[in-house]
């Protein structure tokens, strides 16, 4: 690979929950996953590269495409399956044509974390306007986290529905951050949170920008 690839993500998610599987249905564009499948997210960098690693991806293994973006810094794909050996395969068959390591991607980091709690009326009624998930409800807890690089925010929410009752308002990863609104009350809403920043400070990698 040339000297200014980069791989900005890899992020393997075992088991999608409920919520998570039921939004990324609403968004994907490519083959539709449901409850209980493995997915893996890369991002690259330059994003053309993309084409050719989904081509790679699918032509080897039994992995689905339910994703495949290209943006004028990023690319993003993401291949899903009932089998997670499946998709373990594809992200391992994917590294060794680009000759790196999982170990070479960018370390997350956390961009912003806020919680407000007693959500509003006006706010909500406003918020629920641009949300592609549950209904926020006045006087509910609100969570929004930022990551980058932006694909790492779909491992996170994951772990944040595996770790609290919490409801998914909405997700965005794509772009140079990766974004989620969860909802709930405070206890569960703080628990997502914990186990959302765990999970990202839990990736190795590189420090990358």
């Amino acid at each position: 690979m040339g000297d200014q690839f980069q791989l900005r993500c890899y992020s393997y998610i075992d088991r999608m929950q409920p919520q998570y599987a039921a939004f990324v249905g609403t968004v994907t564009q490519g083959d539709l996953p449901t409850e209980g499948m493995a997915a893996l997210y890369i991002e690259v960098a330059p994003g053309n590269e993309v084409f050719r690693l989904v081509d790679i991806a699918v032509k080897a293994t039994e992995a689905k495409p339910g994703a495949q973006i290209v943006e004028r810094e990023f690319g993003m794909f993401e291949v899903h399956s009932r089998s997670q050996s499946e998709v373990l395969e594809a992200g391992r068959i994917v590294l060794d044509r680009i000759g790196l390591k999982i170990e070479d991607r960018v370390r997350p980091e956390i961009a912003s974390v806020q919680i407000i709690t007693n959500v509003d009326p006006y706010q909500a009624q406003l918020l629920n306007r641009f949300r592609r998930g549950s209904m926020l409800v006045p006087g509910e807890t609100m969570l929004v986290l930022e990551c980058a690089p932006a694909a790492y925010i779909n491992y996170a929410l994951n772990e944040a529905e595996k770790g609290a009752t919490i409801k998914v308002l909405h997700v965005s990863s794509v772009g140079r951050f990766g974004r989620m609104w969860l909802s709930g009350s405070e206890a569960e809403i703080l628990t997502a949170r914990n186990a959302a920043v765990q999970a990202i400070d839990n990736l190795e990698g590189k420090t990358g920008k």
